[in-house]
């Protein structure tokens, strides 16, 4: 189905004639080169990355923000604000999620802190598309706690052994390699962790398993494990300890992200649901007719469009420092928003789907299962409103002591 989005759908955008035909060519892509092979690839749980970031590489939609010495565009941050929008209009989340996380999620604190020869090895290949990156924080024991995370990287000689375990890894099957975040010296919580540069081609990585999950089917999620898996220092991005600070700086952005993909799929879920609804009769007239359906829908749209808006500006202060603890603020607040009002669209639209909206061969219950993991992924709905909450200065009221 074809769905038309008005053109009067962005009463403003900071988006100038070169972003609209950057818009244009990666619109085309999705179109032409994803689209017509979501349900294949939902169906074998997986995305074919080498193959999409290759010519998504070719075409220079990768590393757009990077240094021009690496291969990327070294272009202002509304080029990513668009890809991520248009890749947001993918007939699935998955194959969203996999690209996004090689663009805006493992890659930032590399192309930022990383050495020239780590960025040489690791960045140059991602940005043509030849090497596939993953993200590694999450384990067993510890998510949304980053600061829980147990996995080791111990010194030995010129060398780190790394051993412990990392889940839910977004390209984990088939990545070539891994950002990942361990600790390099004791102690608990933030300190002493680093991020190190893993090739997934060394002794004792093991992808230990693939995920069979709720939704996101195409975007293939592993556990992986480190038995005794030894890389070199130099493959530590930055300082060592400092891989905490350069992980939540990666996770803002990351955050944005998902923010504006999120909010190009809800548009695009109501939008099909306006479609369905004017096709659709009953009682002898279109569901749309019905005046609470009009103004439900209306509703979801301008919650929408204030969401997109936040998301400008959040991408706005961004441009400007993305350290600033307003970033981290208003981040959290895109993160929060996208993540509630993605699983209301969802809900509503299938609601007005009826029975139909219950099949899997529609793609409204698609968009169903696939949208619940934003309140979940990349911190918590509650995390986010721990942050928001720790940024507002609202700590629990101190009692003076009577004089």
């Amino acid at each position: 189905m074809s769905i038309e989005f008005p053109s009067s759908v962005r009463p403003y955008h900071p988006f100038t004639e070169e972003h609209e035909l950057f818009r244009r060519s990666v619109r085309s892509f999705v179109e032409k080169e994803i689209n017509p092979h979501v349900d294949e690839w939902e169906e074998a749980g997986i995305w074919p990355a080498h193959d999409v970031l290759k010519k998504m590489g070719q075409l220079g939609f990768l590393g757009l923000s990077y240094d021009e010495a690496y291969g990327g565009g070294n272009a202002d941050i509304w080029f990513t604000v668009v890809l991520a929008e248009e890749l947001g209009r993918c007939d699935c989340a998955g194959v969203p999620m996999g690209i996004t996380v090689h663009t805006d999620m493992c890659t930032p604190a590399l192309a930022k802190y990383g050495s020239h020869e780590l960025k040489a090895q690791f960045l140059a290949p991602a940005i043509r598309g030849e090497m596939v990156g993953a993200i590694g924080v999450t384990e067993p024991g510890a998510g949304s706690d980053v600061g829980g995370i147990i996995t080791r990287a111990e010194s030995d000689g010129d060398d780190y052994a790394i051993n412990g375990s990392k889940m839910y890894i977004t390209n984990g099957a088939q990545a070539d390699w891994v950002c990942l975040l361990a600790r390099t010296s004791p102690g608990q919580g933030y300190r002493g962790m680093s991020l190190i540069m893993v090739p997934t081609s060394t002794p004792g990585f093991i992808v230990s398993k693939k995920l069979d999950k709720l939704g996101n089917y195409s975007s293939d999620t592993a556990v992986l494990t480190f038995e005794n898996m030894r890389v070199p220092k130099s493959n530590r991005i930055g300082e060592e300890g400092m891989g905490f600070y350069m992980q939540m700086e990666q996770f803002q952005r990351e955050r944005m992200i998902g923010a504006l993909t999120s909010t190009a799929s809800m548009e695009k879920a109501v939008r099909m649901t306006i479609q369905y609804c004017r096709e659709r009769s009953t009682f002898g007239q279109p569901l749309l007719n019905n005046q609470w359906i009009q103004f439900r829908l209306c509703e979801l749209l301008t919650e929408i469009e204030a969401l997109r808006q936040l998301n400008y500006y959040c991408a706005a202060l961004m441009s400007e420092d993305e350290t600033s603890p307003e970033v981290t603020k208003i981040a959290s607040m895109c993160k929060l928003k996208a993540g509630k009002l993605a699983r209301e669209v969802a809900d509503t639209c299938l609601q007005f789907y009826g029975g139909m909206g219950y099949m899997n061969e529609t793609p409204i219950s698609r968009y169903f299962r696939d949208s619940r993991l934003l309140s979940i992924g990349g911190g918590a709905d509650e995390i986010m409103l721990g942050i928001i909450a720790k940024l507002e200065d609202m700590n629990p009221l101190k009692v003076k002591k009577s004089e």
